[in-house]
């Protein structure tokens, strides 16, 4: 679980509901008219800007947001060293009993099992690579999508309480509900996209720039195996791929 993204949220939430108890009762605030046009007036909008295909598909991807973790670059350099001396001692074929969790590198240990050489193997990853990183933005794109419209269903919400309650100025009973609609939709809107949808797109912007750098590390590293280089000078060279404390610790660590 990526629990900066999981304490984030649900502390932001939090907080906001904390400072609504404090000044007065939840239930102020939960306005059944406002919910239908901002929630769902903003996701048909972003549906009829999409395809079929990418908004559902985004879903899934604000689940990674969540549960998944990013590999890091230390530990698949480590684990490439360790496939690499392995292949070197016994042969291409002993890597078949290892396991490997991340599937990017155990897609291409398999090709290396398999007898590919470096030509196929930088052919067929990089293009899964460059594929994942497409649907990683067509995935940002929808959420970004999300936090535009809507602040703007809100304001439309708003409006359309505010014609409410000028039309029934002579009726005091209506003029307090069509307030709440013309407020609460303003906030909805504005909760959705500074709470929700652009954090959400910029956590898989982020994400997707860190499995591209991974991705790219891995496929170095099959490269050089399949050319049956020397571990530790492929040690080395991936430690380009490291921030400068980490590998600076690392070099320390011999």
């Amino acid at each position: 679980m990526d629990l900066a993204t999981i304490i984030g949220f649900v502390g932001s939430f939090g907080i906001v509901a904390i400072g609504i108890l404090i000044g007065g009762p939840m239930g102020l605030f939960v306005n059944g008219a406002s919910i239908f046009i901002v929630v769902l007036g903003s996701l048909t909008v972003v549906m009829m800007r999409s395809s079929m295909g990418d908004f559902v598909g985004a879903a899934g991807l604000a689940g990674k947001a969540f549960a998944d973790k990013v590999d890091k670059p230390e530990d698949l350099i480590e684990k490439a060293v360790e496939l690499a001396t392995i292949a070197r001692k016994d042969g291409m074929i002993a890597l078949e009993s290892q396991e490997v969790s991340n599937e990017f590198l155990n897609k291409g240990m398999g090709m290396l099992v398999d007898g590919q050489d470096g030509a196929a193997i930088k052919s067929a990853l990089g293009t899964e690579a460059g594929m994942a990183v497409r649907r990683a933005k067509a995935g940002a794109a929808i959420f970004e999508a999300w936090g535009d419209f809507a602040p703007a269903m809100g304001m439309i919400g708003t409006l359309v309480g505010l014609v409410q309650m000028l039309a029934n100025m002579g009726d005091p009973k209506s003029i307090g509900p069509a307030m709440a609609v013309a407020l609460l939709t303003t906030l909805y809107g504005a909760v959705i996209a500074n709470m929700v949808a652009f954090p959400i797109m910029q956590k898989l912007d982020q994400r997707s720039e860190a499995d591209a750098v991974n991705n790219e590390l891995i496929i170095k590293a099959l490269l050089f195996i399949s050319e049956g280089g020397n571990p530790r000078v492929m040690e080395g060279m991936l430690y380009s791929y490291l921030s400068p404390k980490v590998r600076s610790k690392l070099e320390a660590g011999g």
